[in-house]
């Protein structure tokens, strides 16, 4: 934050769309009037969590806003679990960044309570890296009227409050802030007054936030909306808890030095705070988890060992006769000592290592695995080391489709397991990396425009068959998002309808508000993390459910492309029925032909023409790839005998117009 930007003050608490469970700020809009009333920097603190963390981190500094990070955090309280308190951490420096992804991975792991994620206040005092404790690196704010503090003097327990304030100060020394706040809640001019009493007696400093839920006094209503949504609740119930004001949108500066013009010392501290947070992320990097070689043998040697080696395996199976194999081998080799040399070029032999390894466990130990799909196909290092299955050579496949030292990006294997065996796999790489090393990725849900009408439908209380119809009218189109306002466009009678119907128009208003935030968090599909280390080096995690084993439904709280961002490598282990029901198939030819007690289903020649007789007719249901109408026209129509590149044609046509 420039010193010449001279700001008066600087928001450090907000819940973006990212707290799920109330918010309705969306990045890219909090950094923008950030940056438009000059604050120079802005927070992001979510409601237990760290989900939207690393994109807030990219938005921010890409519009010149100064990116503070923390979370607003749930304490347990040992006497009452029903009561626990709150507290404002924000993030120092790469330490505290650490720290704090230990504390939300610990809390949601390990001490959830109906739901909500607990940070045990003796936490704080444990030892982390270095010895030091895990408040290390942090500042607090106490949490204003929601911390233990503030609990306190409602309570009228002003012992306590001293209590719990000369604790916090012990626990986080010269980081610990009273926080003050004016939003228009019940008991506020009390609390205040209270809590600058205190904060003077015991030589504290205060400081004055905004909890910020919404970005403009009109989202109030959406903002509930949203509210409703998470917690099942009805808009209208006159005895649903309000815990949210009409005052809790992004105040610019003005408003803030307005509101505390009596306490300036309050507002200063909120400068001053964000001027103390300076955390750096390295993003982009890719950390590799370490590969054991034998007998010190670097990994390039090793990869370069172990593709040999698997090539001659494959020569040997390609080429019976030894004659024809000889013949053949250079050219191979060539190719070979091509992959190799780019693979070690790019810094990836440990990739490579690392999915050859998890591969040829699995076909060992009884999991079937498919052939390799996508531009992996075309390597030939991965079909010596087992990760593919089909010679690309033979097809004129091109390995500068998949890894091209003119385009750098990790590469990136589609993993077909089958489905029952797909978690044997991923138990045995926990095993061999350490299971605080490995987790899948999270997802979110969003709202699109159909969900967000119905779940605002549903909040308002309107009838379902009304809400059903005006859904209905927004286009489906495969492929593609169909927003309302698209929607609208297109379809006369939604337009119609909100311009004659005051409940439509209602409906409509507030869906659009909520279009497109994130409403829930899932689980990647396919997508593992395997970590050099610990996961928490790198990002915090998350469940939503119990851990019996510690991380048994364990994602991290970056999606995909955070994950990545911040370093960590992503291998796809993809279950697929398919390979269940031919691995099913060949056990049933084993058992009833004992003629073909070691047979499988690679040992049907890729121009089988049975097979392709199937084909022709389409009779394709529950054939990967093959099932849907339009490829079933296809085959129809194209009558296919084979699968493979023509070498006439391959010889003939430009090879670099395809690289």
């Amino acid at each position: 934050m420039s010193p010449m930007s001279a700001p008066r003050f600087v928001h450090l608490r907000l819940h973006s769309e990212y707290s799920i469970v109330d918010g309705i700020v969306r990045l890219e809009d909090a950094v923008k009037a950030a940056a438009a009333d000059g604050m120079g920097a802005l927070a992001l603190t979510d409601l237990a969590n760290a989900f939207g963390l690393i994109r807030y981190y990219k938005e921010a500094r890409g519009k010149g806003v100064k990116p503070v990070v923390g979370a607003d955090v749930w304490l347990t309280n040992a006497e009452d679990r029903d009561k626990p308190s709150r507290l404002l951490l924000l993030v120092q420096d790469r330490r505290g960044y650490l720290n704090l992804c230990m504390l939300l991975s610990r809390a949601w792991l390990g001490n959830q309570h109906r739901g909500r994620a607990e940070i045990d206040p003796a936490w704080f005092l444990e030892p982390g890296e270095d010895d030091l404790p895990l408040a290390t690196g942090l500042i607090a704010l106490s949490g204003a009227m929601g911390g233990d503090i503030g609990m306190a003097l409602a309570n009228g327990n002003a012992d306590a409050a001293r209590r719990a304030a000369q604790h916090w100060a012990s626990v986080f020394p010269q980081r610990f802030y009273i926080e003050l706040q004016r939003a228009g809640h019940a008991g506020t001019d009390a609390y205040v007054q209270h809590a600058v009493q205190l904060a003077a007696e015991l030589q504290l400093p205060v400081v004055a936030t905004h909890p910020v839920q919404f970005m403009t006094p009109d989202d109030y209503t959406a903002h509930e909306a949203r509210v409703c949504i998470a917690e099942g609740e009805l808009l209208a119930n006159p005895r649903r808890t309000r815990r949210f004001t009409t005052d809790q949108y992004f105040k610019t500066q003005d408003e803030m030095c307005a509101l505390f013009a009596d306490i300036p010392s309050a507002l200063e501290n909120a400068v001053e705070i964000a001027r103390r947070c300076n955390l750096t992320l390295e993003l982009g990097k890719p950390r590799l988890p370490l590969f054991p070689t034998p007998d010190g043998m670097s990994l390039d040697d090793y990869l370069v060992f172990m593709a040999k080696e698997g090539l001659e395996k494959r020569l040997a199976v390609l080429f019976p006769d030894e004659a024809v194999r000889e013949s053949k081998r250079p050219e191979y080799y060539a190719r070979l000592e091509f992959e190799t040399g780019t693979i070690i070029k790019m810094g990836f032999p440990g990739y490579f290592l690392i999915v050859a390894d998890f591969i040829n466990w699995a076909k060992n130990n009884g999991v079937p695995v498919g052939p390799g799909r996508g531009s992996g196909a075309g390597s030939l290092v991965a079909y010596a080391l087992g990760i593919t299955d089909l010679d690309p050579l033979k097809y004129a496949l091109l390995f500068e489709r998949f890894l091209n030292p003119e385009r750098v990006s990790m590469p990136d294997f589609d993993i077909d397991f089958c489905q029952h065996g797909r978690d044997r796999v991923i138990t045995y790489v926990k095993e061999k990396y350490g299971k605080d090393a490995v987790s899948q990725i999270a997802t979110f849900g969003t709202m699109a425009a159909k969900a967000a009408v119905r779940d605002v439908g549903r909040v308002l209380d309107l009838g379902y068959g009304f809400v059903d119809g005006i859904a209905k009218l927004i286009p489906f189109k495969p492929g593609k998002l169909v927003t309302i306002e698209e929607a609208k466009k297109e379809e006369p009678l939604l337009t119609e309808r909100e311009n004659n119907e005051e409940e439509v128009r209602q409906l409509l208003e507030l869906a659009q508000r909520v279009e497109g935030m994130t409403r829930n968090v899932g689980m990647h599909a396919g997508g593992v993390l395997i970590a050099p280390g610990r996961l928490t080096d790198f990002c915090p995690l998350y469940t939503q459910g119990a851990q019996n084993d510690g991380m048994s439904g364990v994602v991290s709280q970056y999606d995909k492309d955070d994950v990545e961002a911040a370093g960590l490598v992503k291998f796809d282990f993809l279950g697929l029925t398919t390979l269940t029901i031919l691995d099913w198939a060949e056990r049933y030819i084993r058992r009833l032909d004992p003629s073909k007690a070691d047979w499988n289903c690679s040992h049907i020649p890729l121009d089988d023409g049975p097979a392709f007789d199937i084909l022709k007719t389409a009779n394709t249901v529950a054939v990967f790839q093959l099932e849907s109408r339009g490829m079933q026209g296809m085959l129809k129509d194209a009558k296919p005998d084979r699968f493979e590149t023509s070498s006439r044609w391959w010889h003939c046509t430009d090879r670099a117009r395809w690289t």
